[in-house]
């Protein structure tokens, strides 16, 4: 996601002349923090079932393959999400770095340990652009959609290829790639603070195009997740 100097965090603007990418020790703590929840978000999720109704157990989540897969998704889906708002912005000369939201994840914890999860982690803050600049808003929303269809077609490239050769790994590699396509779809989503809504004022035809092809993404990869046995944990 992306918010506007209006978004309730303390921040303070670097030079928005200068095209380059930068951070700051707040942002760092900020989105290892969020980093580390969502990894545990869905490692719950994942491998979990949803422990307060009787999941898979705390076994599961033991597992270094258990955590390994939730920290690779919760790195391409929210982080690289994340930085290709930031990098956008900043490249093209506006201040630009995440800021978590305690409530939210909180809020995300709550709901991993019910059987679903529901994650507002934070946002990107972005200073320096106008509320009317509907087109830079609008590149510098669809940067994280885009970041994630690209790491879902990685990873079902690597499905395919697991798939080929016989690997138990192919699930978690149409895993992985769901959950990008997922995450992808879900921001497209044009409501309050989600990428959809400022791609959406920008241009309607592109929105619609990229919420398309995430969608029918990750309906697809849903299916092919049900079409196999769920190889928990390799065992």
């Amino acid at each position: 996601m992306t918010a506007g100097p209006r978004y309730s965090y303390t921040w303070t603007p670097a030079s928005p002349t200068v095209p380059r990418v930068t951070t700051s020790r707040t942002e760092l703590t900020h989105i290892g923090i969020a980093y580390v929840v969502l990894t545990v978000d869905l490692t719950v999720i994942f491998f979990g079932g949803g422990l307060l109704f009787g999941g898979a157990g705390i076994s599961a989540l033991l597992s270094g393959l258990a955590v390994g897969v939730a920290a690779v998704a919760a790195l391409t889906g929210f982080v690289c999400h994340e930085l290709a708002h930031k990098v956008y912005a900043q490249r093209h000369g506006f201040w630009a770095e995440f800021r978590m939201s305690p409530i939210g994840l909180v809020f995300s914890l709550f709901s991993a340990f019910l059987g679903f999860l529901w994650a507002a982690p934070g946002a990107t803050v972005i200073g320096g652009m106008s509320v009317i600049d509907r087109e830079n808003w609008g590149r510098t929303s669809l940067a994280g959609p885009l970041s994630n269809l690209g790491f879902a077609a990685v990873f079902y490239a690597g499905a395919v290829v697991t798939f080929a050769v016989g690997s138990w790994f192919y699930f978690y590699f149409v895993l992985l790639a769901w959950t990008n396509a997922w995450f992808a779809t879900f921001n497209l989503v044009p409501l309050g603070p989600l990428d959809g809504a400022k791609v959406f004022h920008w241009r309607k035809d592109t929105w619609v195009g990229a919420l398309v092809i995430a969608g029918a993404f990750t309906v697809l990869l849903y299916l092919m997740l049900y079409q196999v046995t769920t190889p928990l944990l390799g065992h």
